[in-house]
């Protein structure tokens, strides 16, 4: 009976950990820290912004998110995961802060642009920098939703 009882945690041991390599957990959504989820953009979301924040979403963007801002960039069929779709509720429901976090920080196949963001090398943790720059891009994504937000 001990036998038994033996092979049959082996067996469901065994199953696990094959079933593991078949099935790998998700991905652990990016874990926004406290203090950028409530920071608002000092960057009012005029034309101007958002202007330059097309051109700066261009450079920085477009070879993976693409024009539509569907994830459908040139490059986004080499990655092994999608970018992510700017026109979704989900996204758009983001902080701009948050938004501000995952582009500094990037995840998974996306780089992290805190420090390649001009101007933006000695930000300060938790704050949009000393430049328009993360703002306006922020401004410029938030048109990719089914109506602009203006924060």
């Amino acid at each position: 009976m001990m036998k038994k009882i033996m092979f049959l945690i082996g067996v469901a041991v065994f199953t696990t950990t094959v079933l593991s390599f078949y099935y790998p957990n998700q991905e652990d959504p990016w874990k926004v820290p406290e203090h950028y989820d409530k920071l608002k953009n000092p960057v009012p979301s005029d034309e101007a912004s958002v202007a330059s924040g097309k051109e700066l979403y261009n450079y920085f963007c477009l070879s993976c998110h693409g024009n539509d801002g569907k994830g459908s960039g040139k490059r986004a069929y080499k990655l092994n995961n999608t970018p992510t779709d700017f026109t979704t509720e989900s996204f758009q429901s983001q902080s701009d802060g948050a938004l501000l976090y995952k582009i500094y920080s990037g995840h998974s196949e996306m780089p992290g642009f805190k420090k390649r963001i001009p101007g933006n090398q000695d930000a300060m943790e938790g704050s949009f920098g000393k430049t328009r720059i993360p703002g306006d891009i922020i401004n410029y994504v938030r048109t990719f939703g089914p109506h602009i937000q203006h924060h």
